[in-house]
């Protein structure tokens, strides 16, 4: 009589043990979800009340914190930080646009567009590695390259996808690659034509980029209106066009070696003459112009500076540094 009933209770005992498990397993499962969701939330922490781009001021991405903060030599570590965390950054009038890599397989990343207050506008998520981030002087127009393969563009195999949005219309161009393209006079078709790094005139119609087919690079002309571009010249990287649009920093490849394989040169649009900068180093970074005659650049893991017409020296400006940018 009594077997059945120690039975029965051991049943009800192995039911109970089972359901207390997993409540204990749900809620861990829950903690860890919000944990998770917790550590998404500092990743993509907004500006701290009152951190704001001024025009004039320099900004770089803080390397320790991944937030972006304004460089002022004399505040602790050379900055002021209390921006958005952010991998690419970059902020030209009214406008900034940060680029944050989100975690996971496969690697897919964050568009955010912010206004002058680092309040976010518009939000994308889109495939790939954050690469380079560009706003025009007006604040409209904005571009972003994302690595698609691989990490470097020191590596023979990588593939890259670079947009343009328009921010007054809306219009966003996912991929360039489409953009009818000429090359030595004619009309070029390749499975093999990438691009990135745009930079943008002052009239937000012409931009200048880089575009890869054949093994070679080459610096192209675009036209947003007509949606055209040409090639200019070869071996013309990550180009960056000054305030006045004379002249184009830009990534001369100087060896086939893997160990800085690039200089940092000046191209004058008018002449056609360039010039190495007083940086010898690899420089693997699309340069930023802080004024008419200087440039900022990432390198070693802190942001430097050269004059733009071969003199001087560089300097560091803020170590443990990076994505530096200079809003007007």
């Amino acid at each position: 009589m009594n077997a059945p009933t120690v039975t029965r209770l051991s049943a009800r005992a192995r039911v109970g043990v089972l359901v207390l498990a997993l409540l204990l397993l749900g809620g861990g499962a829950t903690a860890y979800t919000l944990r998770a969701a917790s550590g998404r939330a500092e990743a993509t922490g907004t500006a701290d009340p009152g951190f704001t781009v001024v025009g004039g001021a320099l900004y770089a991405r803080d390397t320790a914190t991944g937030r972006v903060a304004r460089v002022e030599p004399a505040a602790p570590g050379g900055r002021v930080a209390g921006g958005p965390s952010c991998d690419r950054f970059h902020a030209a009038g009214p406008t900034a646009l940060c680029l944050q890599r989100r975690p996971g397989v496969p690697a897919r990343s964050y568009v955010l567009v912010l206004d002058r207050n680092l309040r976010e506008l518009r939000r994308m998520s889109l495939p790939g590695i954050p690469s380079r981030a560009r706003v025009s002087a007006s604040g409209r127009m904005l571009s972003w390259t994302m690595f698609a393969t691989g990490d470097s563009y020191a590596r023979s195999s990588f593939s890259t996808r670079t947009s343009i949005l328009d921010l007054r219309t809306g219009y966003l161009v996912k991929n360039i690659e489409q953009i009818p393209l000429t090359l030595g006079g004619r009309r070029h078709h390749a499975p093999d034509v990438n691009y990135w790094g745009v930079t943008f005139a002052a009239d937000d119609n012409r931009f200048y980029a880089t575009v890869s087919t054949g093994g070679r690079t080459h610096l192209v002309q675009g036209d947003m209106a007509a949606w055209s571009a040409r090639a200019l010249r070869e071996n013309t990287e990550c180009p960056s066009l000054s305030p006045d649009g004379t002249r184009i920093a830009f990534k001369k490849r100087v060896s086939d070696g893997p160990r800085e394989p690039w200089r940092l040169y000046v191209l004058d649009l008018r002449t056609g003459r360039e010039h190495p900068v007083a940086e010898r180093r690899g420089i693997d970074d699309q340069a930023l112009w802080t004024d008419r005659d200087t440039l900022a650049y990432g390198y070693g893991g802190a942001v430097w500076s050269v004059p733009a017409d071969g003199t001087g020296t560089p300097r560091s400006l803020v170590s443990g540094a990076s994505s530096p940018a200079a809003p007007r």
